[in-house]
């Protein structure tokens, strides 16, 4: 990623369009998310020495040991939020910021937490750059969430988490949704919690998948990319 925003290509844009019709092909029927996959330039989120990768279904490092998730991945979660315009919506693992990116584009009001210090700085300047200054970006602790700006109308989380943060529960307002992969081993389960009007959750699990592990605290290092 560069400090000038990046080009997008007939090529690139060609690319999108094919991966977006096997992404429907897989079972995404949200026209909503579909249009903010064939908007969002994946590649912008790349290292310039791996383009050839941005367009592929699958997942790809992108440095702190974290990834930027499988767009099949990205569009399963992003469905299963049903975002509406001006949800406020709270992401926790930042990354490239793509997700957070994909959100913005179908309207969402983005507030999103990052616990690795070089991804957050990178990434909360890179979102100026490509186009969505609006996203919030935040260092610090997912499993304690964003207290101060709650409730949210949505949430998701980008990592995999061995237990459900309660924190995360009492900040979704009722009728939220909360979009996370729980399982402590390689595999997890796609999960959603509704919150009731009584403030009971309902709780639904929609198969497998993998993601890298959901740590506590801020990361104690500084390591490069």
């Amino acid at each position: 990623m560069t400090t000038a925003k990046p080009v997008d290509s007939y090529k690139h844009q060609g690319l999108r369009k094919l991966l977006v019709q096997n992404i429907k092909q897989k079972g995404i029927t949200d026209q909503q998310v579909l249009t903010a996959l064939e908007t969002v330039p994946r590649h912008f989120f790349f290292d310039s020495s791996f383009l050839e990768y941005a367009y592929e279904d699958k997942p790809f490092p992108i440095g702190a040991g974290q990834t930027i998730s499988q767009p099949f991945t990205v569009a399963f979660q992003t469905e299963l939020l049903q975002i509406r315009k001006n949800d406020k919506v709270l992401e926790i693992g930042t990354g490239s910021g793509y997700q957070a990116c994909i959100l913005a584009e179908m309207g969402a009001k983005v507030f999103t937490i990052e616990r690795q210090k070089t991804l957050f700085d990178r990434t909360s300047k890179f979102l100026h750059v490509v186009g969505y200054p609006t996203i919030k970006t935040f260092f610090g602790d997912g499993y304690k969430g964003l207290p101060a700006f709650a409730p949210f109308d949505k949430m998701i989380v980008t990592a995999a988490a061995p237990y459900v943060p309660d924190a995360l529960l009492e900040q979704l307002r009722p009728g939220g949704i909360l979009v996370i992969p729980v399982g402590a081993n390689d595999v997890q389960t796609m999960t959603t919690f509704i919150r009731n009007p009584d403030n009971s959750f309902t709780k639904k699990e929609y198969g497998a998948f993998r993601f890298v592990p959901m740590l506590e605290d801020k990361a104690k290092d500084t390591q490069t990319l």
